[in-house]
């Protein structure tokens, strides 16, 4: 039975606001979407679930990239710690695997805050060279080593009456784990080079995806610092938290590339849906956003399908298995385009194996070998 997903995933957000403007007033744009299953027997014979419930808004702001979708009861319970917090100063300390949406969370904190009209600072501090991170977050002054040919303000000073988002900070080496330390105790810095102290009002949000208690035990990260950085802890979900959230977020993705790609995606297959909801997302949001994505981009019509090769519940391979991977994927695309350019021919002078220079009983085996169905095609 198929399931439209108009039912599973109907957007409220105009009631929401109505009804919760007192109760929930972050700035960042939340989107709450009601994932009411719906099944009916007039659509029994369909083996496709319908695209239509965020195309309007998608459309109409397919730029914004600070949207915070799902209903369940996992993000739920983050959005209402979120909705407490924001208000005020507390150093929020957000935990949870990559691709949960860490950043989206620390934006919306802002965003909810007095501070919302001033400065936003991102930090990736697993991004920036250990020789650099102090002049990146505390600035330099002319002359302070060779290449500073200027004086130059750090982030910290940037993000000051705002907010700075510490991402990734059980990356922070020893020494910049004391610079910080003194930040967020003394609310003060200098800049390298520099002997003058500098004031800061800053607000601290700082994220990992790192489990603290086996770094500080392992002498990688510092008690004290914790202490002061665990203030207000938010573990996010991981997808596989949220299995009622990907209807919906699939049918954002699939809008929002479709809008990129001038491609209208207006249903899934049901098995592609369900494989979806079956998968456990190692890599969370953002590997579910990479999978949609490549969908659209295969996508010849306006049914997404899901090839079972792009979901994996096994661990991360290492590089050469990835390369294989990758390397075999592409393969199959290449296979499949020239099946479909012949309509399944693969033998003689206008057949896919003379289309790919093969000869047609390698092309065969490869056929068999990746599982390509060569008769969909004629």
């Amino acid at each position: 039975m198929s399931t439209p997903l108009a039912r599973m995933a109907d957007i409220n957000e105009a009631s929401f606001n109505r009804s919760h403007s007192n109760e929930f007033p972050l700035g960042a744009k939340v989107l709450r979407l009601a994932t009411n299953r719906y099944e009916s027997p007039k659509f029994a014979t369909h083996t496709t679930v319908k695209l239509e419930n965020a195309r309007a808004r998608v459309e109409a702001d397919t730029a914004d990239s600070n949207r915070i979708i799902g209903n369940s009861p996992a993000l739920r319970a983050v959005l209402e710690l979120v909705e407490k917090v924001a208000k005020f100063d507390s150093t929020v300390l957000l935990l949870g695997e990559t691709g949960t949406g860490k950043e989206l969370i620390a934006h919306a904190i802002h965003q909810g805050s007095p501070r919302r009209d001033r400065a936003f600072v991102k930090v990736n501090c697993a991004a920036l060279p250990a020789e650099l991170i102090a002049s990146e977050l505390f600035g330099h002054e002319k002359g302070a080593f060779t290449s500073a040919m200027q004086q130059r303000i750090g982030r910290f000073e940037s993000a000051n009456a705002g907010t700075i988002f510490l991402d990734e900070i059980a990356e922070l080496s020893p020494e910049m784990q004391v610079a910080l330390l003194r930040v967020l105790q003394e609310k003060e810095f200098e800049r390298v080079g520099g002997n003058r102290t500098i004031k800061t009002d800053v607000r601290v949000i700082a994220a990992t995806n790192k489990d603290l208690s086996r770094e500080m035990s392992e002498g990688r990260f510092r008690l004290d610092l914790f202490y002061r950085l665990n203030v207000f802890p938010v573990q996010m979900p991981p997808l596989r938290d949220r299995v009622t959230d990907i209807p919906v977020l699939v049918d954002y993705f699939a809008t929002r590339f479709g809008a990129r790609t001038g491609k209208k995606i207006t249903h899934i297959e049901k098995r592609s849906l369900t494989q979806l909801q079956q998968h456990s997302w190692p890599g969370n949001v953002r590997e579910l956003q990479n999978v949609i994505e490549r969908c659209v981009i295969l996508a010849d019509g306006e049914v997404l399908q899901v090839d079972e090769e792009m979901l994996s519940d096994q661990p991360l391979p290492t590089a050469p298995a990835v390369i294989t991977n990758v390397l075999r994927f592409d393969r199959k695309i290449q296979i499949e385009t020239a099946l479909r350019e012949t309509r399944g021919k693969v033998y003689g002078p206008l057949g896919a194996a003379a289309r790919l220079g093969l000869p047609a009983t390698t092309l065969d085996s490869q056929i068999r070998a990746l599982s390509i169905n060569k008769h969909q095609y004629k």
